[in-house]
């Protein structure tokens, strides 16, 4: 009796405990969970050690109490000190609102920017930049004639107004409404706040965190809930404590707009690459974004727009007025002049391999696939060691992603780009006449373009890495939320690699079952024949 008690301690216990540790159903990880009494950065002083530096105040420059009668006046005002950075900022981004890269996959260098490209949100620029432009550090670009190397036209106060009065004017290239008092505004000049930053980056789209998913006017004064980074209660950074700024050259790029993985703002900047105190998952570092994990969701304030679809627009009331409908959060459900939008908020992201490059869709561009790719993220499981296709090898990384249904020539298999806006009745403005024809014929006769003259809607696809709305650490996912064989797991269908926790080979698992169950009988029937020939072994006790 106790060999066969034995014999089933041996074979039962070990299948046990193998069993309850691969099933276990809580969000423990085996690995060192404790955290660190307090998170080491470098390249930041944390805001308890920050000293209170101040700009020189303003309001004692005597050329900045003079009565300005045009906001270029400030500008130049300005440039009577800060004498050579207008030559800075008219290399920036901000100003040219293009840059010459590579796209991925292709061969040749193309200059891309918001001056030229497409998205599936307003299509582009070109033909309304009088309203457009509302973003744009600049006074005056009515149109492609708009001269860049004027530097009077360089608007300072758009990121340095720090009264809270200086506000842009719709559809008036760029220039702030009338009526501020520009003396004012300009003698509180300082570092770039949220507000600054935000009243572009949040509103990019046509409304508040409608773009990006991750960028939401909330940020200017939120809870650790929202992100952890921005929170008035925690660290309360500045956009520019991450995109650091020299010589106003910014770190960080718009990844759905950019092409070169080069001059990025990283987590690792300050987080090193070894963040963790544990080994296991600074190991995750190697082939996981840091933002997989600590952004779990987005939109956690106010919602953002999911789903565009142009086919719809035009739609008017018996009285020929605009139709306007909203849901219960008050987000626009419809637009006459836009289409049919679906929002939605606590989004889980999805997923996908990326480098850092991209490829873009130009309306130079024979469309061979739909839904139609209006970005191309790069990357995939083997963008490994040796094989790395960018300056940093392929990361699995959260994206939103905006899907529309925008107009193309069907005929020519283009993406096509109409005039959308004009303040007049009759200029073939899709917003005033609401006549796609002609709006498309004047939109591509302003690109330069070719346009067979029939049109169609076609379904697109927009990815939008995130890198905001960061979670504390006790919020971000856990080991669970991927390795599981659920089919609402986070990586659930992200193919091409095997997961442990979420992959399963038959013929692997067929061979272990056997090896088992060869070694249970092997087990069974030696312990027979020693059970069943014991006398043999019996020997007398002298």
């Amino acid at each position: 009796m106790k060999r066969i008690l034995y014999i089933f301690s041996i074979l039962v216990i070990p299948q046990f405990i193998v069993y309850m540790i691969i099933t276990r159903t809580d969000n423990q990880c085996i690995v060192d969970t404790e955290l660190p009494a307090e998170i080491e950065v470098v390249n930041y002083t944390k805001k308890a050690d920050q000293k209170n530096i101040l700009v020189a105040d303003h309001s004692k420059f005597e050329i900045l109490q003079q009565e300005f009668e045009r906001p270029q006046d400030v500008t130049l005002a300005c440039l009577s000190c800060h004498t050579e950075r207008h030559h800075e900022l008219m290399a920036n981004n901000h100003w040219t609102w293009d840059r010459t890269e590579k796209l991925a996959g292709r061969d040749s260098v193309v200059t891309l920017g918001k001056r030229n490209m497409i998205n599936n949100f307003c299509i582009g620029i070109n033909g309304s930049e009088k309203t457009c432009v509302r973003c744009h550090i600049g006074y005056g670009w009515e149109d492609k004639s708009f001269d860049f190397s004027k530097k009077e036209n360089i608007d300072c106060l758009v990121c340095h107004d720090q009264s809270g009065m200086y506000i842009k004017a719709k559809g008036a290239a760029g220039y702030p409404v009338e009526g501020l008092n520009l003396n004012i505004i300009s003698q509180s000049v300082g570092s770039p706040k949220r507000e600054n930053c935000g009243i572009c980056h949040y509103w990019g789209g046509g409304g508040n965190n409608v773009k990006h998913g991750d960028l939401d006017k909330a940020m200017n004064s939120c809870s650790k809930d929202v992100d952890i980074h921005m929170a008035i209660d925690g660290e309360d950074m500045s956009c520019v404590a991450c995109h650091t700024t020299e010589n106003h050259v910014i770190k960080g790029k718009a990844y759905a707009f950019s092409s070169e993985n080069k001059n990025r703002a990283t987590c690792t900047h300050c987080h090193t690459d070894a963040p963790h105190n544990d080994k296991i998952l600074n190991q995750h570092g190697d082939r996981i974004a840091c933002q997989t994990c600590h952004i779990p969701e987005y939109a956690k304030a106010n919602s953002t727009k999911m789903v565009w679809d142009w086919s719809t627009a035009g739609r008017l009331n018996e009285d020929g007025s605009q139709i306007h409908e909203a849901d219960a959060d008050g987000n626009h459900n419809y637009l006459s002049i836009k289409g049919t939008f679906v929002y939605d908020d606590h989004v889980k992201p999805d997923y996908i391999w990326f480098n850092g490059t991209a490829d873009h869709v130009l309306l130079t561009d024979s469309i061979t696939e739909i839904p139609v790719q209006i970005n191309t993220l790069m990357g995939s499981y083997n963008d490994k060691g040796d094989n790395c296709e960018s300056t940093t090898c392929s990361k699995i990384w959260p994206v939103k992603i905006h899907r529309g249904k925008q107009p193309w020539d069907p005929i020519l298999k283009r993406i096509v780009q109409p005039k959308l806006w004009s303040p007049n009745k009759g200029d073939s403005a899709y917003w005033v006449d609401f006549d796609w024809n002609n709006s498309i014929v004047a939109g591509m006769r302003y690109s330069d373009l070719p346009y067979s003259g029939e049109y169609d809607f076609v379904e697109t696809e927009m990815y939008w890495p995130l890198n905001h709305q960061v979670a504390s650490a006790d919020k971000s996912l856990q080991c669970v939320d991927c390795h599981t064989t659920d089919n609402d797991g986070r990586l659930a269908k992200l193919e091409g690699f095997y997961l442990p926790g979420r992959d399963h080979y038959d013929f692997i698992e067929y061979i272990g079952i056997l090896l088992v169950l060869l070694a249970v009988a092997g087990v069974v029937i030696h312990g027979g024949i020693r059970i069943v020939l014991r006398k043999n072994c019996l020997h007398d006790k002298k």
